[in-house]
């Protein structure tokens, strides 16, 4: 049986910030992931500036546009340790 580990907080990055990297990384502005997202604007700014909560639906929209995980959204800065994943 595996032991395992818990996951660890490794930096500071609210759920807005990872927001608007994996944007930034996509290159994409936010006009452009509202169009895809079907999500207004001015909503993604509000995420992205932490005046509106992300929750779980509009992370899986988001998710697909920016083509990762809803995790990544939701839980940034948490790692887990390569041995517990393997």
């Amino acid at each position: 049986m595996k032991e395992f580990h818990p996951a660890k907080k490794r930096i500071e990055v609210t759920v807005g910030e990872s927001v608007r990297i994996i944007r930034e990384l996509q290159e994409l502005s936010q006009n452009q992931l509202s169009e895809l997202t079907s999500i207004p604007q001015a909503t993604i700014s509000a995420i992205e500036n932490g005046r509106v909560n992300l929750g779980v639906e509009r992370a899986k929209v988001l998710a697909r546009a920016l083509k990762c995980h809803p995790a990544v959204l939701l839980f940034p800065g948490w790692d887990v340790p390569l041995e517990s994943v393997a």
